[in-house]
């Protein structure tokens, strides 16, 4: 990937504060900044990992950056154009070049309705597949997710963790995105599964030339997929920097720290190094 391209992505001093309300009758007497100021570029064709614990923010970007949030201050563009300026019609548009994959997919699947169903809908409502070509679309999705055909009839809670994170991951592809958050997808799943899925990541990524910011709180998993990592810190970017420089040579205390509380596999780094990539 070179630099010498320009962003995909562009966040220029985001803020999201959150207001905090006391009192008989109601009033704001604080903020909670969950979000304080923060900035950085996504380039076309990298993963960007985001890290942090619990509470830094870090999931309120990837929200923010797909449109579930509005931002309190500051800017988001994409190819060089600020997307909080758009119209509707352009924000309809933007939302289906920027998708994202939640941590709970049980969750993110409607209960309902069969997995043809939910893969379908979105393609044939963003015009992606029409009546003709829709059953060929999805079970062309499933196969990239490594997912029988057999699974189109089905629900969501017959699925195990990994298989219905590979459903969650399919339905992202579904609207062919240019750009993936990835909000922890692998935390709520088994280790042996988590591997597996950050590795189909890697390949879809890779296959489709997409562009994702990978967020997570262990350093591990994030090293593994990542180009760059940025570690955030109370709503804040403490350091950023090429994934190997910042897992092997941190910078920061706080990033130190990250690095000695890593309580997942290890294979995921020495996987990596040995890969070479």
């Amino acid at each position: 990937m070179s630099r010498q391209q320009n962003p995909l992505i562009q966040v220029k001093d985001l803020k999201k504060y959150y207001p905090v309300k006391t009192g008989i009758i109601p009033h704001v007497t604080d903020y909670v900044k969950a979000v304080d100021g923060v900035s950085f570029s996504i380039y076309e064709g990298e993963i960007l990992g985001l890290v942090g614990e619990s509470g830094c923010g870090k999931t309120t970007i990837g929200k923010l950056l797909t449109g579930l949030e509005k931002p309190t201050e500051g800017a988001i563009l994409y190819r060089g154009m600020d997307v909080l300026d758009w119209t509707a019609k352009e924000q309809k548009k933007y939302r289906t070049k920027i998708q994202m994959i939640f941590q709970d997919p049980y969750s993110s699947l409607n209960p309902r309705k069969h997995i043809y169903e939910i893969l379908a809908a979105p393609m044939l409502y963003h015009g992606i597949s029409d009546k003709q070509t829709v059953e060929k679309d999805v079970k062309e999705l499933l196969e990239m997710v490594g997912m029988p055909q057999s699974a189109l009839g089905r629900y969501p809670h017959e699925f195990s963790g990994g298989q219905r994170q590979r459903i969650g991951i399919a339905r992202a592809l579904s609207l062919k995105p240019e750009f993936i958050v990835c909000d922890e997808p692998v935390s709520a799943l088994d280790v042996s599964v988590q591997a597996q899925i950050l590795n189909l990541l890697k390949s879809l990524q890779k296959e489709l030339q997409l562009t994702l910011l990978f967020i997570g709180h262990g350093l591990g998993a994030v090293h593994y997929v990542s180009d760059r990592i940025a570690v955030m810190q109370n709503g804040r970017i403490v350091e950023l920097g090429d994934a190997r420089e910042v897992f092997h040579h941190p910078q920061q205390e706080y990033t130190k720290m990250l690095l000695n509380s890593i309580l997942e596999p290890k294979a995921y780094s020495e996987d990596r190094d040995s890969q070479g990539s």
